[in-house]
């Protein structure tokens, strides 16, 4: 016998409706405007109204597949409070719990049925069309000035009055600010807090007064955040990388100590996988930096963006290890070696990285994906397979990453163990051609990509 559904709940309280089948609250029958996310924490406090309820178990819940700073849950309390007209000193619906978290205080809250019909009104106004608050002229324009007034861009007390101009109309935001002078720093912090205030309309850069300034602006308040953000995100990055460096370059150390014909040491894995970790640890710190810099910085183009900045780090530090190989093979032994693994190899190989990761995760203004469990997994594999298919692609063209270079420079020091005859013999090929490169490319392409995701994913740890 099937069982019966669950029965989905509907909570009133004073004057407001919290319809979570309807994704809706109402106030007198009539929607506020209040953006998803923020609805969800609203909805988690209400549920949770009978205890103080953590800022870890928030942020699990309502950013679960995103990391974000607690103070994108700062300025959503902030929002509901002004969606209730909720006052901080004395609240009536929402209590700040020093050192922990927030709680719902609403005094008698009614549970009933959520599939029953909606209060008188509601039905005729959608979230998405409120209309902003009525203001008077002096609200308004203390508002404006709290916006231009000089301090810390990302100050608290700027950043809550463009919100609360968002609210108040943002075509007149605009208007108000439009050639007075801060008015480059205003338009800056009116487009970034677009994202938290419902109904909030555009702020264009380009076509608006000062676009150069505007635009710097708006990259030193995304900079100023994805520092104070993407730091765990960045070093458990390059330690997934390093580990899978290690891991490739241990099992291949055993292929090459078991292959057909080999000569190889028996210390050669514990070597060839020390120098994979560090190959992997290098290409991450770049591509990784592109990656976190890319989410945060470049919000409106995220998956071109994850693209370009993932090949521009890795290219760096490719071209830098170029260099730096080529100075100390030339200055200690006299020799030149130019196939080795350098930029061009390290824009694909990174560009490819960020491709897989956009294609796999979706983006959170102000926030960097963090999928979970089997997502992340797929995350990962998904950006290894594709870098495995750069690094296939640049085997056939000629290019050289870690291994191949590695063989490259075999065949100049008599007495090396790391050549790769015996693993092209157990691919079925005499000496190293054409299958041996793209397989091991491939490889290194794989575990590189892969550590890498499964790293820059790790959810840190809320305190």
């Amino acid at each position: 016998m099937p069982s019966p559904p669950l029965r989905r709940i509907r909570y009133r309280f004073a004057a407001f409706t919290l319809s979570p089948g309807h994704r809706l609250l109402l106030r007198d029958g009539r929607a506020v405007a209040i953006i998803p996310r923020y609805l969800d924490l609203l909805l988690l406090l209400v549920q949770k109204r009978h205890q103080a309820v953590h800022r870890r178990e928030i942020l699990d819940s309502v950013w679960s597949e995103v990391v974000v700073s607690e103070g994108a849950l700062t300025q959503a309390v902030r929002a509901l409070r002004r969606a209730l007209d909720d006052d901080t000193r004395e609240p009536a619906f929402i209590r700040t719990v020093a050192r922990h978290g927030y709680q719902f205080i609403g005094k008698n809250v009614c549970e009933e049925d959520d599939d029953a019909p909606l209060p008188a009104a509601a039905g005729a106004t959608a979230a998405s069309d409120s209309v902003p608050a009525p203001a008077t002229a002096t609200e308004f324009e203390t508002a404006v000035e709290r916006l231009l007034a000089p301090g810390p861009l990302d100050g608290e007390d700027r950043r809550e009055a463009a919100e609360q101009l968002h609210a108040l109309g943002t075509a007149r935001a605009l208007a108000a600010v439009t050639g007075r002078p801060g008015q480059a720093e205003a338009r800056a912090l009116l487009r970034e807090t677009r994202w938290d205030v419902a109904g909030a309309g555009p702020v264009p850069i380009v076509a608006g007064p000062r676009p150069l300034r505007t635009a710097a602006a708006v990259v030193r308040l995304r900079l100023h955040r994805a520092i104070r953000l993407a730091e765990h995100r960045w070093t458990a990055a390059v330690a997934g990388a390093a580990i899978a460096g290690v891991v490739a370059g241990a099992l291949g150390g055993l292929a090459l100590l078991l292959g057909p014909g080999s000569t190889a040491a028996g210390y050669v894995p514990l070597v060839l996988s020390l120098v994979g970790g560090v190959l992997g640890g290098l290409g991450a710190a770049g591509v990784a930096a592109g990656l976190c810099l890319a989410e945060l910085v470049a919000r409106s183009w995220r998956g071109p963006a994850l693209v370009a900045l993932g090949g521009i780090g890795g290219g760096v530090v490719g071209g830098g290890a170029h260099l730096v190989a080529q100075w100390t093979l030339h200055g200690l032994f006299g020799r030149d070696l130019e196939p080795i693994v350098g930029g061009l190899e390290g824009v694909v190989v990174g560009a490819a990285t960020g491709l897989g990761y956009a294609l796999t995760t979706g983006g959170e203004a102000g926030g960097l994906a963090s999928p979970r469990g089997a997502a992340r997994w797929r995350a990962a594999v998904l950006a290894g397979v594709v870098a495995a298919a750069a690094g296939a692609a640049l085997a056939l063209a000629g290019g050289h990453l870690g291994a191949l270079s590695l063989d490259l420079m075999s065949r100049s020091f008599p007495g090396s163990q790391v050549g790769l005859a015996p693993l092209a013999r157990l691919l079925g090929e005499h000496a190293p051609g054409r299958l041996t490169a793209v397989a091991i490319s491939g490889w290194e392409g794989l575990m590189f990509a892969g550590g890498t995701v499964y790293g820059l994913t790790r959810r840190p740890r809320t305190a």
